[in-house]
């Protein structure tokens, strides 16, 4: 009953604010940009439940690694769907955990995952993603360069599913991912925020949510000799991975300097989230999801001030 009452109390003020709100043509496009941080998109997923609860839509969405599995049910308006399938499958040794790492190469199994779960499990609804106007976009890397691939989906099939894989797949516990006469890996490798190629297609605004608190500050990754051991094939990897947190931190600064000009709203948990990567833990998962639907909750006005004026 509280929650019914909050989300009423909720309601009413976004309708009051929205009625003082003058009517405008947006007159540039408005994007949405997606991070990844595998599990910590449970963050990410519960702010856009809320912006989908209230109708809120985008002229095109760009996600990276979690940030493209979970962010294609914005564009098929899936609300609560990543929560649900990841509370039902987490003890699923189909799902994702170490029995599909030793026998496959993947930590999260390919088969299972991105075939057998959206297609008959937890159905993702194609006919909506496909008729839905907003672009989207993914973010994945080359293995043999370290340079990073981008990629559009209009319509799914099995192959663009495989492209969304692909951005999710993180290196030493994923196979890279053959699509296109490229071998693909996570696209955090390369680029973890993709701000810059948004603006470079004409999205002048972009909303971007991001899984780490404000402040927060990459290192240099401990994981270096099991890269130089298990990735020697790969050495583009390697030397991403080496300089990778020079290119995050880069592309913070560069947030920080859009969100001073008023060309980005960002949204971020206010400190750490309480989850790993491939954690599993139920209540973690729900805790994270509520995090983030808490925070969408608390800038609802602002996103809808951001959208309204551009």
């Amino acid at each position: 009953m509280k929650e019914r009452t909050n989300r009423e109390q909720s309601e009413s003020l976004l309708s009051s604010y929205a009625e003082e709100q003058p009517v405008l043509t947006r007159q540039s496009k408005i994007g949405l940009v997606l991070e990844g941080g595998g599990m910590r998109g449970l963050f990410t997923a519960g702010v856009m439940d809320v912006m989908m609860e209230h109708d809120i839509r985008f002229d095109g969405i760009v996600g990276v690694s979690a940030g493209a599995t979970f962010g294609c049910n914005y564009k098929s308006h899936q609300i609560g769907r990543v929560l649900r399938y990841n509370v039902r499958f987490k003890d699923d040794p189909r799902y994702m955990g170490l029995r599909s790492l030793l026998r496959t190469g993947d930590l999260v199994a390919a088969e299972f995952s991105y075939h057998t779960l959206p297609n008959e499990l937890d159905v993702f609804d194609v006919e909506t993603f496909n008729n839905d106007p907003t672009e989207f976009h993914i973010v994945c890397t080359d293995a043999l360069t370290g340079e990073p691939v981008y990629h559009r989906i209009d319509h799914v099939n099995d192959e663009e599913l495989d492209w969304i894989r692909a951005s999710a797949s993180m290196p030493l516990v994923s196979r890279p991912v053959s699509l296109d006469g490229h071998l693909l890996l996570d696209g955090g490798i390369s680029d973890s925020i993709p701000l810059r190629y948004f603006q470079e297609l004409g999205f002048d605004s972009n909303v971007v949510i991001l899984t780490q608190p404000k402040g927060f500050y990459k290192k240099k990754t401990k994981l270096m000799p099991l890269f130089h051991l298990f990735m020697r094939k790969y050495p583009a990897i390697v030397e991403a991975m080496s300089r990778r947190h020079l290119m995050y931190n880069d592309e913070l600064a560069y947030l920080e300097e859009q969100e001073r000009q008023g060309n980005i709203l960002l949204i971020c948990p206010q400190d750490s989230l309480p989850i790993g990567r491939t954690e599993q833990d139920e209540t973690k998962m729900r805790c994270v999801y509520a995090m983030g639907r808490q925070t969408g909750e608390a800038m609802l006005p602002a996103i809808l001030t951001f959208i309204n004026k551009k």
